[in-house]
Parts: C-alpha cells; sequence; structure tokens
C-alpha cells in the first residue's frame, strides 16, 4: 500500500506534506508540475503526509477503502502517480486534461 495525490492537489500544490515526509524524495513535484506526486516505489506508508495536507488530497491506495474515503472519480490519480515516475511528460499532459487552466 502507499499513499497517492488527488485533484485537489491541482493549482495547489502546498507543500506541507513534503515537510513532514520521512523519506527524501518521496513526494515530488518540479515547476512545470501544477501538483505534488508520491513516488510508489519510495512510500514507507508512514501516512505522515495524510495530515499535513490543507486540502485533503492525500489518500490510501488500500483497495479496502469505503467510497467516502477515497471518491471514485480520484481512481485516476492512482495511475497518474504512477505514471509521472514513468514519464513525466505524459503525466503532465494528463493534468491538463483532468484539470485545464482556465
Amino acid at each position: 500500500m502507499t499513499y497517492v495525490i488527488g485533484g485537489a492537489c491541482i493549482d495547489t500544490k502546498d507543500c506541507s506534506c513534503r515537510d513532514v515526509c520521512p523519506v527524501d524524495d518521496c513526494i515530488v513535484g518540479e515547476d512545470d508540475d501544477r501538483m505534488l506526486f508520491i513516488n510508489p516505489a519510495e512510500c514507507i506508508d508512514c501516512g505522515a503526509c495524510m495530515p499535513a495536507c490543507p486540502v485533503d488530497a492525500i489518500y490510501s491506495d488500500d483497495e479496502g477503502l469505503v467510497d467516502e474515503e477515497r471518491p471514485a472519480e480520484w481512481e485516476v490519480y492512482l495511475e497518474l502517480n504512477r505514471l509521472y515516475f514513468r514519464d513525466r511528460g505524459r503525466a503532465r499532459s494528463q493534468v491538463y486534461q483532468l484539470k485545464p487552466v482556465p
């Protein structure tokens, strides 16, 4: 299990979660990114990031969660977080598709 950053982070990119994460380079986001991403290979499942997020954008990818803990529309962010660490360009493009710049 790991944690995932969802759509509420887009254009917010508050780094409170990164500040409390005990793993360097687990939660990342470059200047070109509109949101932060959690590296599933680095996440140690400590959960420190969840309460630190001011917009409640972080959730567990545990498949046993009930709908109110992980809205169905956030499922796309699970794959988006994984994609970011394989192909950042495609991930950035998908963020723009999910939430176009006004």
